[in-house]
């Protein structure tokens, strides 16, 4: 069994995805369960978790909605705004619907570097272990220090590290990173995704063994228990089909036994995110 533990879903539109540059015009267009379950298919894929693009409770309901119709969709990350006086309602007002596994907050567009450390989003995330809903952390290496401060503050709390943090695959430059992923892999409830690495790649020109290191680091920090396989698709069509993310985890996990594939590939996921609910 296969579980794509990270992809999107939008309908495009050019003022609220400004973030979808011109050198982006691949993914300049809709993206839905239509486009990819036959991809699913093909690559022997058994269903996925879609996580929001948009900071919006509607973004939300739209997965949502989107998950009502498609069985393959298992789980869903969405948005809800953690720095909200009302966060308690808004959880509770989230809590009935099954499929939302829990949120995600794009720290990486965040000016402040301080942004998780914050009051009020600190406060946001002490509730969401009450509901159940895990948290996904968004940032590039320059944030993992602050990260592991806000994982250390809540050790019940379930997060996963959206791909790896984003080492600089393009520069190969690794340091602040590898300290970095080493020292929050240390918190037993904190998992990490393989998932997003051609993006970080010079897009025209990675192979397979560009991420060989960095993935050596993650796997030997994290243990085969707390890594999971995520596509970013469609972003990570600006580099690569969804065969070319699904074959880098391949050839990689290749090596390990059955079972441990079957952690990676499925397990980790589905008992992250509580699937099976």
């Amino acid at each position: 069994m296969k579980i794509d533990s990270h992809q999107h879903f939008w309908k495009y539109n050019p003022v609220k995805d400004a973030w979808i540059t011109e050198e982006m015009k691949v993914i300049q267009k809709d993206f839905l369960p239509t486009d990819l379950k036959p991809l699913l298919i093909e690559n022997q894929v058994d269903g996925c978790v879609a996580v929001q693009a948009d900071q919006s409770e509607k973004e939300t309901r739209f997965l949502l909605d989107l998950a009502k119709d498609n069985d393959f969709i298992k789980g869903i990350v969405g948005w809800v705004d953690l720095c909200a006086e009302n966060i308690d309602e808004r959880l509770e007002y989230f809590y009935k619907y099954k499929k939302l596994k829990g949120f995600r907050h794009i720290i990486q567009a965040e000016e402040d570097l301080d942004f998780m450390l914050s009051e009020k989003f600190l406060k946001g995330i002490s509730k969401l272990e009450k509901y159940k809903f895990t948290y996904d952390i968004l940032i590039f290496p320059k944030h993992l220090e602050n990260a592991a401060k806000l994982v250390e503050r809540f050790p019940n709390q379930n997060f996963v590290i959206d791909h790896l943090a984003k080492p600089d695959f393009k520069n190969k430059e690794f340091n602040e990173w590898e300290k970095g992923i080493k020292a929050i892999a240390k918190y037993p409830n904190v998992m990490c995704k393989v998932s997003g690495l051609v993006t970080e790649a010079d897009w025209n020109n990675w192979t397979v063994t560009d991420f060989t290191y960095c993935l050596d680091v993650v796997t030997e920090a994290f243990g085969i228990d707390r890594l999971m396989f995520g596509s970013d698709w469609p972003v990570s069509l600006l580099a690569a089909s969804y065969a070319d993310s699904c074959d880098i985890a391949e050839q990689y996990f290749s090596k390990f036994s059955k079972g441990d594939q079957d952690k990676f590939w499925s397990r980790n996921a589905i008992n992250f995110y509580q699937l099976h609910e």
